[in-house]
């Protein structure tokens, strides 16, 4: 890789000048990304950090998304709202994400990656800390909302600027280490969020981000090396991205606030129609554009279709455990928030851990088989988790065993899968393919807390305060049977998918 720094050309082919407080003044005033520090791009292991830099966006990213699931139960009770309500602090961050990723990601292609890349950072600690301020529930989930856009950037740059900063060589290195970091992320998110529960409240949950993004900001500024030869000229799909956040959003509060505003109701009839419409609008928007925002040709391939379907139901699985455990280790066992959050942590901890394997497995044997023995598994965990369920401290220790089972398989599921999903693509679609993977577990991971929220909605009422821990109970089971019913139709998926066209030695099996 060529080196940034002391005159030399860079990797887009022209000399870099020495970074100093005037040249990065003059290129954030005329919208230029600066070069990186000429003292880190001088070093041998430049690109190593570089990758560490996106590695701490990935981690932020992880722990915000798993640390806000064990504050819905003190949202809850703090501004004694319904349980829809409280729901969409977890759902809009989501929603803002999956409805603004692959806008960003088009746009960066046009304008640059490390701009935007640290522009994601400003806007997601902005909204974190006005989210640390807000007095409403309402206030709250509106400033969510401009976090998940932030998010969104930081999102759509990384993969990118990681890909260009290492090369073809050490890519799959780089990618493991970003992984690393994100399964970092979402095993102390819960830990983490249940000791500032206990010891300083729900806000600081939020301000925490803040000081770690401006340490980001500076980093990604000094250390990141400016985009190769950005397309101003390209055309960008301002339909589709008009469309996409509005078609989402209606199709999420059919899902979410059903059960709170009846289901005959003209609101949701109103929200049905509206889905329908705008989503059959991008659809159509999305098939005539010259350089569509999503290639939905992709999903013309069979595979490929399947895969992401299976992809949706798995983190629709995995979001609702995560939103549906918490209540109950805290309505029903009684535990602090720093205990359910140690007792969360155990989930994603082992689906780090059996990731590395179901990878390895899927290069010996393709996707079919680890796939199919990862949902059974996880499917075993739930059924499990409903079975010893009933509140008493002797159930406790078998039901953290239910959780580990469940992380284990669904490990074991999601790296075969993903890994299938990018086999099918062609060479020159990768990033679109991408692309839609990402959207589609954003929208499982939005559906799965909304889907849960819902079956415990129809089970207990609005909200789960002051509720009996036996109706509590019955209602969990009933989210449990849900994503037991998600994670075997993802497992039935994967025994139906049909193998690549042209397969590789490790796809040969799939």
């Amino acid at each position: 890789m060529p080196v940034i720094g002391q005159g030399k050309p860079d990797a887009a082919g022209e000399p870099a000048s020495p970074l100093s407080f005037a040249s990065v003044r003059a290129a954030a005033l005329e919208g230029r990304e600066p070069p990186p520090l000429p003292a880190i791009a001088r070093l041998p292991s430049y690109r190593w950090f570089v990758v560490g830099t996106v590695c701490i966006g990935s981690c932020m990213g992880q722990i915000d998304a798993s640390m806000t699931q064990l504050l819905l139960p003190r949202l809850e009770l703090d501004f004694a709202a319904p349980l829809s309500a409280v729901s969409w602090v977890a759902v809009s961050y989501l929603l803002a994400m999956a409805s603004f990723t692959p806008i960003f990601g088009r746009l960066a292609d046009m304008v640059g990656h490390k701009l935007l890349y640290a522009a994601g950072f400003l806007i997601f600690i902005t909204g974190s800390a006005l989210c640390g301020l807000a007095s409403s529930l309402d206030m709250l989930i509106a400033f969510r909302v401009l976090q998940g856009i932030g998010a969104a950037l930081v999102t759509s740059n990384s993969t990118a600027i990681i890909v260009t900063a290492v090369g073809t060589e050490a890519r799959g290195r780089a990618l493991g280490l970003q992984s690393a970091a994100q399964a970092v992320g979402l095993c102390a998110g819960p830990a983490l969020g249940g000791l500032i529960l206990d010891t300083l409240g729900w806000h600081w949950a939020f301000w925490l981000n803040v000081p770690l993004g401006l340490a980001a900001i500076v980093l990604a500024w000094l250390v990141v090396p400016h985009s190769h030869a950005p397309s101003a000229t390209s055309r960008f799909d301002w339909l589709g991205a008009i469309l996409i956040a509005p078609a989402l959003t209606a199709a999420m509060a059919v899902l979410n606030e059903g059960r709170a505003w009846g289901f005959t109701s003209p609101a949701l009839l109103a929200c049905v129609a509206l889905a329908s419409i705008l989503l059959a609008l991008f659809v159509w928007a999305e098939r005539r554009a010259p350089v569509p925002m999503l290639d939905l040709g992709l999903l013309g391939g069979r595979a490929f279709l399947i895969g992401n379907a299976a992809n949706f139901l798995s983190y629709a699985a995995l979001f609702g455990l995560f939103l549906l455990v918490p209540f109950v280790l805290v309505r029903v066992y009684q535990d602090s928030a720093l205990q359910a959050g140690l007792r969360l942590s155990i989930l994603p901890v082992m689906l780090g851990l059996l990731a590395p394997v179901g990878g390895a497995l899927y290069d010996r044997l393709g996707a079919r088989v680890p796939a199919c023995c990862g949902a059974a598994i996880a499917v075993a965990g739930l059924v499990l988790l409903r079975q010893v369920l009933d509140g008493s401290a002797q159930s406790l220790p078998l039901a953290m065993a239910a959780l580990a089972l469940f992380g284990a398989g669904l490990g074991l599921f999601i790296s075969p899968n993903s890994s299938a999903i990018m086999a099918t693509a062609p060479a020159d679609q990768t990033g679109q393919a991408a692309g839609v993977l990402n959207v589609v577990r954003l929208l499982g991971t939005s559906a799965g807390i909304a889907g849960a929220a819902t079956v415990l909605a129809f089970s207990l009422g609005p909200s789960t305060l002051g509720v009996p821990a036996s109706r509590l109970i019955a209602g969990a089971r009933d989210v449990t049977l849900l994503l037991a019913g998600l994670m075997t139709l993802a497992g039935l998926l994967s025994l139906v998918r049909p193998a690549p066209a042209v397969p590789t030695p490790g796809d040969a099996a799939a």
